[in-house]
């Protein structure tokens, strides 16, 4: 597919915020610094249905007609399905499938797929770590080879991910000073062993596993960021918390629209933000994790 110049992806994009990404790239990649030519973002989703009928409601958006952004309208963007479940293990096939159609490489990758449930157990810990914090650490680890020099990853955190108070100075510690994805995803590990022996506030924990899974998105993110550093891969990786918006993760509670939501994530994918990398971003703004 040598007729795209630039290559993205994006996870769990078939409603809420991961959709309001997809369309807010497409509708600022003609102006970025990015703009290399025609784009393509897979948006992804594991349900094949929602994920299709997601790339139909983006074909006859107002706002992406009115700017003639996508390409049957002679814009830049086309926007195709593909599935991903971040939480089956099969990042690898989503790997190869790139790696076959796009051998020279691609250019951004934005995790927005996690999920939040209800209550609080050892099973709602494990389900929520493994899709949000080991899911989101698959793919990052599965997709990072192919980026091109230049390129971006980006994995939404959230400000419940934030190293407060609901932690003891001990584990704030810990996650402050975690150099590497083991020092970080032992971390996860330690949570789950005080969660199923009925201790975690004692050792230091929230009985939160959402917030705990962010936390360690942004630990992950950071520790992957040095890792590309220190290959000298020129690939800029960043951790975002795209607001309080209203979608049906926060019950529809939210405050920020999803267009509002997206603007962080796209200003990371494709902005211009000085080379940052390694960084815990809200507001289009680095902040202190």
């Amino acid at each position: 597919m040598a007729q795209f110049s630039r290559i993205a992806a994006v996870t769990g994009a078939n409603k809420g915020i991961g959709l309001a990404i997809v369309r807010n790239l497409a509708l600022q990649y003609p102006s970025s610094a990015f703009n290399n030519g025609p784009l393509l973002i897979y948006l992804c989703a594991r349900d094949i249905g929602k994920g299709k009928e997601a790339v139909t409601t983006l074909e006859g958006d107002a706002q992406l007609k009115k700017a003639k952004a996508l390409a049957q309208a002679g814009g830049l963007t086309t926007v195709k399905f593909h599935k991903v479940d971040i939480n089956s293990g099969s990042m690898s096939d989503f790997a190869g499938f790139l790696e076959k159609e796009h051998p020279e490489g691609i250019d951004m990758v934005i995790n927005n797929a996690g999920i939040a449930m209800e209550g609080f157990n050892i099973d709602v810990v494990k389900q929520t770590l493994g899709c949000n914090y080991y899911g989101t650490l698959d793919i990052s680890r599965a997709l990072l080879p192919l980026i091109r020099p230049g390129g971006r990853l980006v994995n939404l955190a959230s400000m419940v991910g934030h190293l407060n108070s609901k932690y003891s100075a001990e584990i704030r510690t810990a996650f402050a000073e975690s150099k590497t994805v083991e020092d970080v995803t032992a971390l996860m590990k330690a949570f789950t062993k005080a969660v199923e022996e009925g201790k975690e506030n004692e050792r230091g924990w929230p009985s939160m596993g959402y917030a705990v899974s962010k936390s360690g998105i942004v630990g992950m993110t950071r520790a992957l960021a040095l890792e590309e550093k220190e290959k000298g891969s020129g690939v800029l990786v960043n951790s975002c918390c795209p607001g309080f918006v209203k979608t049906d993760m926060t019950r529809q509670r939210g405050q920020k629209t999803v267009d509002e939501g997206a603007q962080t994530p796209v200003l990371l994918a494709c902005g211009d933000i000085g080379g940052t990398t390694g960084e815990f971003w809200q507001h289009e703004e680095v902040i202190e994790w």
